[in-house]
């Protein structure tokens, strides 16, 4: 059976097709064709991947992601649809699941909601679980520049803390909109937000999600 990881590789890449590789992304500076060469590069090359999170192994990254987006871009797609190679630590079911799900939602939706007339998904319930499930333990690490309060909150009730803090905004959506909006996609996230106004308008501001 397929995995969400597997189904959200795959939508991506049929997103980064359609759109062509000129088209605008969610990812400032990026466009689809910058985006497809960075996901090449976390999955196909260790040596310089180490950049997205070491900042002194940055430099060489970027120059290994330039490298990348000059290739053809239909080539970068299909090594995206392909998936890493048999070595790597991707290619494990369970890694490629626990680190790619969220992986491959958000970077599906930074292409298509920076298209004009898009749509928020349907989400199915299982899959909708899943994220509120890795934003419940990611929660406090997306927040953690948050000069406000952040709670998010689910249609049904469940919360989960983003940051401490007063004043306190809490955000409520769909476990999709919650985890674009944590990951620093406030401005596209269909989600309500209720709270001081002017705290509301820095949340609306402040650097979420895994910046550094």
């Amino acid at each position: 059976m397929s995995t969400h990881a597997k189904r959200e590789r795959l939508l991506f890449a049929d997103l980064l097709e359609a759109a062509g590789p000129d088209a605008l992304t969610l990812c400032d500076g990026w466009n689809t064709r910058d985006l497809a060469a960075h996901e090449v590069v976390r999955e196909r090359r260790p040596d310089a991947a180490g950049g997205l999170l070491l900042g002194a192994l940055k430099p060489r990254l970027e120059r290994v992601q330039a490298e990348y987006a000059s290739k053809p871009y239909e080539e970068l797609i299909q090594l995206i649809r392909t998936g890493p190679p048999r070595m790597s630590p991707f290619a494990l079911k369970p890694i490629d699941e626990a680190a790619n799900a969220v992986e491959f939602f958000v970077h599906a939706e930074d292409v298509r909601r920076a298209q004009q007339d898009w749509t928020p998904r349907d989400l199915d319930p299982v899959f909708a679980d899943v994220l509120w499930s890795r934003l419940e333990k990611a929660a406090r690490v997306l927040g953690r520049k948050s000069p406000v309060g952040v709670v998010l909150r689910r249609p049904d009730g469940q919360t989960v803390v983003a940051h401490r803090g007063t004043p306190v905004v809490t955000v409520t959506g769909e476990p999709g909109e919650l985890l674009l909006f944590a990951y620093g996609r406030q401005g596209a996230a269909r989600v309500e937000l209720d709270g001081d106004k002017d705290a509301i308008a820095m949340l609306y501001e402040a650097r979420l999600g895994l910046t550094s």
